[in-house]
């Protein structure tokens, strides 16, 4: 596996990575009513900070809050959002995780920064320039995602000629974009964004040659969990697309990603770890077979 020297070492909120040997796994919670996979089961605020912290307690590194999701839908006002947002992240700023806020609103961003989150998740790549300003201002990471829609607005039937070679030039144009807006370069994270206006077909490609989304440098994040292309590369409905899921974060893994977006956290930590032990990045936990 080769992980560009630009990608290794990231001291990213409380937490320093080696992504060289280190994977991060992000857990989701998401203050929603209708989010894609609890169906809003964390919709109030004890509920997230709970699902958050046995998160951690199961071993995630990482905790993306989102309060508006990027699918189709009415917009959810900014006021809202922040509201949903700001008091977990309050709430969890002594938890020693790092905290992301999954938001395309420049105004949410800055209120989830001052709050205490460490990164702005934007699955848009940076459509409005006022994201990479307050990411620039405040110092924060960001994660800069394909997509081709405006935020909660439908894109039918989704072509590409080449999904790869389209989204690798996309993500080098809003990573030069975001530099260019003063962004340092050490502080922006890649994803080429599964499922997000393409087609099962698309992000299985994706997944394929993800070493070439890899080789732009940055670490790269892949947000695969439970989604639709593993439903339908499986025949299985949304509560049945853990092992898929799984499968998918391990392949990508080994093609150069260092985070793994994901719902099922016990799981996924244990097949993370279990790379590491196999690559010789970490010490399996005892050793007694044939001793």
């Amino acid at each position: 596996m080769n992980v560009s020297t630009l990608a290794t070492r990231r001291r990213i909120g409380p937490r320093e990575f080696d992504f060289a040997r280190e994977i991060a796994v992000m857990a989701i919670v998401n203050r929603t009513p209708d989010s894609f996979y609890d169906r809003g089961s964390t919709d109030s605020l004890d509920a997230a900070v709970a699902a958050a912290r046995r998160a951690i307690d199961e071993g995630a590194d990482w905790i993306d809050i989102g309060g508006a999701k990027f699918a189709p839908g009415p917009p959810i006002p900014v006021a809202d959002e922040v509201d949903r947002v700001v008091p977990i992240i309050a709430a969890l700023a002594d938890s020693g995780a790092v905290l992301s806020v999954d938001t395309f609103h420049a105004e949410v961003a800055r209120a989830a920064i001052a709050a205490g989150a460490h990164v702005v998740n934007d699955t848009t790549g940076l459509r409005d320039p006022a994201m990479a300003d307050v990411v620039a201002e405040t110092g924060a990471a960001v994660i800069v995602t394909h997509s081709l829609a405006a935020p909660r607005t439908p894109y039918p039937s989704p072509r590409y000629g080449d999904v790869v070679t389209e989204v690798v030039a996309f993500l080098r144009e809003r990573v030069a974009f975001a530099e260019a807006r003063g962004v340092a370069s050490d502080r922006i994270i890649v994803d080429p964004g599964h499922d997000l206006n393409k087609h099962t077909l698309d992000s299985l490609e994706l997944t394929r040659r993800l070493d070439e989304v890899t080789a732009l440098g940055h670490p790269t994040l892949v947000a695969l969990s439970n989604k639709d292309f593993v439903g339908e590369s499986l025949g299985r409905p949304r509560e049945q697309r853990v092992e898929g899921s799984i499968a998918a974060a391990a392949y990508c893994v080994m093609r150069g990603a260092r985070i793994v977006r994901v719902h099922n956290v016990r799981e996924t930590v244990d097949a993370m770890r279990m790379i590491g032990a196999i690559e010789g990045w970490r010490e399996p936990v005892f050793l007694e077979h044939n001793r």
